[in-house]
Order: structure tokens, then C-alpha cells, then sequence
């Protein structure tokens, strides 16, 4: 069931890390909704069924299987603000633990790096670049020799990142780090020869509004055409494929930019393809139609709808799950005895 090979000329992008995905600001539990029920197909793992998604009720693995690479909440201008867009990570925010989305999009307040945040923004730097060589160049060597370049970008660009290795204590550390993220991109080339495919988008914001005025917004990794115009959705998870249970989380991002794109283009995309790159490698991949497609917008619409709510009543409670531990906003969660800041915009609340 592979698509055909896209053999469309790339189009040029800037250099550099992924910005931020912009939450613009202008969610009670969504309607929920199963988006689909044919199986994905898995590489290596064989199918299996995707997850049905409820507000305040996801409930992740005992770790995180997969940091965003470009975490979209600490970047935005500091002070408060009413959200009027919805991307996929603050999709799932909410419907995780809708205290975290608020704490994220209405107050955003920051969050300190990580080092698998920032190793997931390096790698997808590295790959983007990737496809700058030419084809019968782009090889594991030339992957290994974008590490560090990308790496000092990533600094400049970031400097607050460089607190994850200080100058006086980190250079084992970093050493480390950067052979951890080297094992990552040798299991890309295992799963995908790049030498084979031509880009047509990389690293693209796709963007689209919907008749009920939600504007959707996110970035897409990679998208490949096909020369019959089949449109294939990559993106890449630095993290291992999540077990049976959780991989609707993950392919429910993933139609949530079929969703956008159809929107935008008038093109359903053919394929979905989540390419993980930890635990040696694997590949992910479902073929949506438009039925999938109009029961993720309903789900949308449904949390938007929830946002509203809350925004309206400024309930936004916790949702205590087993992430919990990887929070940075743990200490002021009431569920673990802490206190939110007030609320930013009770002069709203009815």
C-alpha cells in the first residue's frame, strides 16, 4: 500500500530550526468522536486501531514517547491572551489536562528547555537540510556532519538552550547528547532513503479557516507529491512508536494536517506517515478519506467549542495523568498541591 514515489522539484525554505507554531490569541471536555475506525498500517509492528480522543481524559504512556520538536507554547510574546487558533499540540493540551492548556495559551508562561525537546528540534533541522544535497549525497555521513552546524544555529537562535550543557560542566554531557541524536538519524536512514525522494514542501505552516471561523494552523514536516498528484504527509517522532493503545494521539495530529490541507488545496492526501526514530525505527502510515476528514473537523469544532466554555467561565481544571511528572508547571497544579496564578482574564468571565 505505498504511495508512489514524489519525484516533484523541492521547493526552497529558509535554513534553520522550525519557528515556534503560532497559537495566535482571541477549551469543558469535547464532543467525543471516533475519527475513523480503519486500522493504520504499521512497519515492523503490524496495524493497529487508533485511539478515540476525549478533553481531559487523554490518557498518555508512563513517559513521554515523543517531546514536540518545536514546542509551540513558551515562545510567544509574554503576557496573557485569548487563543484564536487552534494547531494539534494544543489540541492536545487541552483535551489532556485543560489547566495545562491554559497555563500554556492564556498565560503562557515559559517552560525551560529539555534535552529531548531540543534534541527533537535538532534532528528535524538536520533532516530538513538533508535534502539540500543533492540525491546519491544525502547519506548517514552527511546527516552526522549537519549535527553540530545545526546545533550552534540552534543556539543563536535559542540561546536558552544553552543551559541545558553549561560551559564549565557540560561538554561530556553535550558529547553524549549529540551521540544519542547521531543513533536517531542512523535509524532514519533504515527506515527511509531519502535518496529516492524529492520534496515537494518542507517544514511547511499550513494554515486554513474554517465556515465556522476556528482557524486551524500547524506545521507539516515533510510533504511529498507524487507524479500522478497524490500527496503524502510525513513527520518525524523522535521518540519510540507508542504501544496499541496510544497511537491514535499520534494519527490524530497527523489527520488534524490532512484536515488543513484538504481545506486549503481541495486535495485529500493519500497517505499519513509517522516515520519514529526511536527504538531502532518505524514507520506508521494510514490512508484517510474525506469521512475521517469531516469527523476530525466535527472533534474540532467540539473542543473549540469547550475552549470557548471554558473561556467564558475560566474553569479550567486539572486533569491529573502520568505525564504528570514531566510537567513544568507540576509545582503549581492544584492536583499536586499547587496554586495557578490568577486567572489573566477574569474580567471576562461571566
Amino acid at each position: 500500500m505505498q504511495a508512489a514515489d514524489p519525484t516533484t522539484t523541492d521547493s526552497p525554505v529558509p535554513p534553520g530550526p522550525r519557528p515556534a507554531e503560532p497559537e495566535q490569541t482571541e477549551p469543558e471536555p469535547a464532543e467525543p468522536e471516533q475519527a475513523g475506525t480503519r486500522q493504520p498500517e504499521t512497519v515492523q509492528a503490524g496495524t493497529r486501531q487508533p485511539e478515540t480522543v476525549q478533553a481531559g481524559t487523554q490518557q498518555p504512556e508512563t513517559e513521554p514517547l515523543e517531546t514536540p520538536a518545536h514546542p509551540e507554547a513558551p515562545q510567544p510574546p509574554a503576557g496573557p491572551g485569548r487563543p484564536v487558533s487552534l494547531s494539534p499540540s494544543r489540541a492536545s493540551d487541552f483535551m489532556t489536562c485543560p489547566l495545562l492548556y491554559r497555563l500554556r495559551v492564556i498565560d503562557r508562561l515559559p517552560e525551560p528547555p529539555s534535552p529531548a525537546a531540543t534534541r527533537g528540534t535538532l534532528i528535524h533541522a538536520v533532516l530538513e537540510r538533508l535534502f539540500d544535497s543533492p540525491v546519491g549525497e544525502r547519506t548517514p555521513d552527511t546527516a552526522r556532519a549537519l549535527l553540530r552546524p545545526q546545533w550552534e544555529r540552534l543556539l543563536e537562535e535559542r540561546p536558552e538552550v544553552a543551559e541545558l550543557f553549561p560551559a564549565e560542566s557540560g561538554a561530556q554531557e553535550l558529547a553524549a547528547w549529540l551521540t544519542d541524536a547521531e543513533k536517531l538519524l542512523e535509524s532514519y536512514f533504515r527506515v527511509e532513503d531519502p535518496n529516492r525522494l524529492q520534496p515537494a514542501e518542507r517544514e511547511l505552516l499550513v494554515q486554513t479557516t474554517l465556515e465556522s471561523g476556528l482557524t486551524l494552523r500547524g506545521y507539516v514536516d515533510r510533504v511529498d507529491v507524487a507524479p500522478t498528484g497524490e500527496v503524502r504527509v510525513v513527520d518525524y517522532k523522535t521518540g519510540r512508536a507508542p504501544s496499541r493503545d496510544f497511537e491514535g494521539k499520534a494519527m490524530f495530529q497527523m489527520k488534524f494536517y490532512a484536515l488543513v490541507i484538504w481545506r486549503a488545496r481541495g486535495v485529500v492526501p493519500k497517505r499519513l506517515q509517522l516515520l519514529y526514530l526511536g527504538g531502532g525505527g518505524q514507520i506508521v502510515s494510514y490512508d484517510p478519506d474525506e469521512g475521517d476528514l469531516l469527523a476530525v473537523e466535527r472533534k474540532l469544532q467540539a473542543l473549540w467549542r469547550a475552549i470557548q466554555r471554558a473561556l467564558e467561565t475560566g474553569e479550567w481544571p486539572a486533569s491529573p495523568n502520568r505525564l504528570c511528572d514531566w510537567c513544568a508547571h507540576k509545582s503549581l497544579c492544584p492536583a499536586w498541591g499547587g496554586t495557578p496564578p490568577a486567572y489573566p482574564l477574569a474580567e471576562s468571565v461571566n
